[in-house]
């Protein structure tokens, strides 16, 4: 383990005097068109809910950190807990987590779901399972239900588990995993803390992962990340993009590539919650440069792209969510450049946990919050 991290180290060191992100890789200008919303609540009274998809026939899934999946109609009508949902580890940070359907769950029912596992007393990693969900006017339940990944190793405490799932054109999933608050892992290709992994629909190792150490972990895609809360993919481009949580600043916006380190805790723009500094810097040669950041943090969770023709002047946007600054961040984008930002929601004064783009062309919000909402924003023509 220690012979990994001391090459990701030292790979780190090299050519000190690289050059960090621009001026423009941070709090870009406020876009020229000025979004209007009108924000509905659909539903109401979800407990801490996490992560949510929408499926074929107009309803949404819905998890709750504390370990239940709901079915919630267009209408917020909100269903009992869906059935076979397995033991999850509901502390800190820690429980049910996010949740995708199969590209192919019109004709198989599938759905993939990542959740806190608890493992043995008092210990828990981050695990992936798949299931089939049928569905009733009750709600539902899941049968044929499998881990396909662990987080390895398992550890005590209840922070930073990540974890967001997006399936890429292939089918395969990337899912995004936290260092669980041990920032050293996070450069230790021996674990499988800080990475993004990807992994088949079954859990294999994609054949044309990254090529690794014997030691390291085959499942990584890329690594040297805090605790990634948001995925998604770009629909024009296919592209993986990631938003992660710095500590006190340096949320990063990302584009993880195969392979690359993205240098947590060797590089980063914010400081540790002591005021003390971290790393050795904002950049190193070798260790890759975010695409966007935030200091102060605003505590990102949830990301989505817009894509949709209902609203032409929020099309090629990125929505991120923000639990801190309680806000939605609508980013301007230009390729992979982002060029504008602006704040949306900070009326409402909740916390925004995850953001999806709707069926209808809305952009739905959970907020993080023991009576938690489901929200509807569109914009005023």
């Amino acid at each position: 383990m220690r012979r990994l991290i001391a090459v990701s180290l030292v790979s780190g060191l090299i050519g000190i005097g690289t050059v960090g992100a621009s001026a423009e890789q941070t709090k870009a200008p406020a876009p020229a068109f000025k979004s209007r919303v009108t924000v509905e609540t659909v539903a109401k009274g979800l407990n801490h809910p996490w992560g949510m998809q929408f499926l074929p026939d107009g309803r949404i899934l819905v998890t709750e950190r504390p370990g239940r999946l709901r079915v919630v109609t267009a209408s917020g009508i909100v269903s009992p807990p869906v059935a076979g949902v397995p033991t999850v580890y509901a502390t800190g940070q820690g429980g049910l987590l996010d949740v995708a359907l199969d590209p192919a769950f019109a004709s198989n029912g599938r759905i993939f779901f990542s959740f806190a596992e608890p493992r043995g007393v008092g210990t828990a990693g981050t695990s992936v399972g798949s299931a089939k969900l049928t569905l009733s006017d009750s709600g539902g339940a899941l049968s044929d239900v499998k881990v396909i990944f662990r987080q390895e190793p398992a550890s005590a405490g209840g922070l930073h588990f990540g974890s967001r799932i997006a399936i890429a054109r292939d089918g395969n999933l990337f899912v995004t995993m936290g260092e669980r608050f041990q920032r050293d892992r996070s450069q230790d290709l021996t674990t499988h803390y800080g990475k993004v992994i990807r992994i088949t629909p079954d859990g294999a190792v994609p054949s044309d992962n990254p090529k690794w150490p014997a030691e390291a972990k085959p499942q990584t895609w890329s690594y040297g990340h805090r605790n990634v809360q948001a995925g998604a993919i770009d629909p024009a481009s296919g592209k993986l993009w990631t938003v992660e949580h710095g500590a006190r600043g340096g949320d990063e916006l990302n584009q993880p590539q195969a392979g690359k380190n993205y240098g947590w805790p060797i590089i980063t723009y914010g400081i540790d919650y002591s005021g003390m500094k971290i790393g050795a810097g904002t950049a190193r040669e070798g260790l890759e440069q975010p695409v966007y950041y935030w200091d102060p943090s605003i505590a990102p969770s949830g990301m989505a792209f817009y894509a949709h023709e209902r609203f032409p002047q929020w099309k090629g946007s990125l929505f991120v969510g923000a639990l801190a600054q309680q806000h939605l961040a609508r980013l301007v984008m230009k390729g992979d450049e982002v060029v504008g930002e602006e704040k949306l929601l900070g009326d409402l004064g909740e916390r925004i946990r995850d953001v999806r783009q709707g069926t209808d062309g809305a952009i739905y919000v959970l907020t993080d919050h023991p009576e938690g909402r489901l929200l509807r924003v569109t914009l005023q023509q």
